[in-house]
């Protein structure tokens, strides 16, 4: 049986108050009594778990999770799941899609996104197929679809086709409001820079307020010296055109400069980029077209970060910058690429470093990275999205490229000690200001009771209970 408080009237300002003392929302959108967190700092905690196991190779290695955050049935929060299973070095299956609407507790079996797996190449009979990967999904608010945007891949046999890549481009799949997936589509840029690939390439993206979408390609006429670009592009929730694309930035080192991320902070756009000169980059644009010149990742100190060939990815608080990344360390000098573990570490974003007294592991390395390399799980490819005002989540995908391809999924929760009120996924999410209209819009001819751990509107007429907290949430 539950616990009947004592049953108060009140005026509106003292519903107010009692809500500002005595509310915390946790992570998973409940209404519950207790102290406000310390504040030594923006993160308050960071949670591993693990969504599907496949250590023991005994089941699908999945890789590529990536997610995003849209409203659900009612008013509560869902989040959309997009990953693929990975077979070997560049060789992933049909994108799958999965749900969940109790913010990651559990999770709808992975289901195949029609169009999102392999086509015959026209004019080919020798066998070659068109996938997809790198696929990112983004809830657009201005027409309620999910725009899930990759790039194609090309297969033969059970092989990723080394020496026969065509033409690289980015090709896409929206969802509509109703569930339905698209068929898909081509995203269009006939210019000869990008004549051997340009790729959105895992980046993370912005929607505008005008519902256009800022992103970055990577491209190149060649297999070498890829340049990055800011790209504005437009969207009505069902295509996505290029609409300009700025300067280029570069980095003639290896296959030049990949998979660039961008987001928005303090009035401007900020992009990281990934390198093959053992560094990574960033810059930032007011028009997320013109850049200023790159500058490597250092500490505050003016230490570079040593980097290798791997991505990075912005964790964005409305009153701080973070940085999500792999970088070398004593704990994992053989570890490939240094892709274990994970680190976040606040920006700097006057002096454009991360500041290294706030480094925290996101997910630890698993294993030995100096004596027993091959059986650590990689980590490099990972996703990071903020899905509530009070919890982001980064989530990857492990695998051993020595060791049988196994790995789990993994989630880490990052809990804010301060409202975010950034919306990544730009989704009116109810806040405590709607929430008082619902709930105290009328409160002279309400009461106001406590159940357990839910905040009840009571019609003091009726002797009815009116909407949850919780569920309104």
């Amino acid at each position: 049986m539950m616990n009947w408080m004592r049953m108060v009237s009140l005026t509106p300002s003292m519903a107010v108050c009692l809500v500002a003392m005595l509310l915390v929302i946790d992570s998973m959108g409940r209404c519950v009594f207790a102290q406000p967190p310390p504040q030594t700092g923006l993160i308050a905690e960071i949670s591993k778990e693990t969504l599907w196991r496949n250590r023991d190779g005994q089941g699908e290695t999945w890789f590529h999770p990536r997610v995003c955050a849209l409203p659900g049935p009612g008013g509560r929060t869902t989040v959309l799941m997009t990953l693929q299973v990975i077979g070997g070095s560049d060789y992933f299956g049909p994108v799958h899609w999965t749900i969940s609407e109790d913010l990651g507790k559990t999770w709808t079996s992975p289901s195949p996104i029609p169009a999102l797996g392999r086509d015959p190449v026209p004019g080919r009979t020798d066998g070659l197929m068109a996938g997809v990967c790198d696929v990112t999904p983004q809830y657009h608010p201005q027409t309620g679809t999910v725009l899930a945007l990759g790039h194609v891949v090309f297969y033969k046999g059970k092989y990723f086709a080394r020496k026969e890549q065509l033409a690289r481009y980015p090709v896409y799949v929206t969802r509509s409001e109703d569930g339905v997936w698209s068929e898909r589509k081509i995203l269009g840029w006939d210019d000869p820079r990008g004549a051997y690939i340009y790729s959105n390439n895992c980046g993370q993206r912005v929607v505008r307020p005008n519902g256009d979408i800022q992103m970055s390609f990577t491209f190149g006429p060649q297999a070498t010296n890829r340049m990055v670009a800011g790209v504005h592009a437009s969207y009505d929730g069902k295509t996505l055109e290029v609409a300009e694309v700025g300067p280029a930035l570069k980095n003639d080192h290896g296959r030049g400069l990949l998979e660039p991320s961008v987001t928005r902070f303090d009035g401007k756009y900020w992009i990281t980029i990934r390198a093959e000169n053992d560094r990574g980059y960033l810059s930032t644009s007011v028009d997320g077209l013109h850049w200023e010149p790159k500058k490597a990742w250092s500490w505050d100190d003016g230490t570079p970060l040593e980097m290798s060939t791997t991505q990075q990815h912005w964790l964005t608080h409305s009153d701080g910058l973070f940085l999500v990344y792999t970088r070398k360390d004593s704990s994992n000098a053989n570890v490939i690429r240094w892709r274990s573990p994970l680190w976040v570490a606040q920006v700097d974003t006057d002096r454009l470093c991360l500041v290294r007294s706030t480094e925290r592991v996101v997910l630890p390395i698993v294993g030995d990275g100096v004596n027993e390399p091959d059986k650590v799980a990689l980590m490099g490819n990972f996703d990071v999205t903020n899905v509530s005002p009070f919890e982001s989540w980064v989530t990857v995908g492990e695998w051993m490229p020595r060791d049988g391809y196994r790995g789990d999924v993994l989630l880490a929760r990052i809990r804010w000690n301060k409202r975010n009120e950034v919306r990544s996924e730009k989704f009116e999410v109810r806040s405590f200001p709607s929430l008082f209209t619902r709930v105290f819009g009328d409160v002279h001819g309400f009461d106001l009771r406590v159940v357990g751990e839910r905040f009840f509107a009571i019609d003091a007429g009726a002797g009815t209970a009116g909407d949850a907290l919780a569920a309104v949430w």
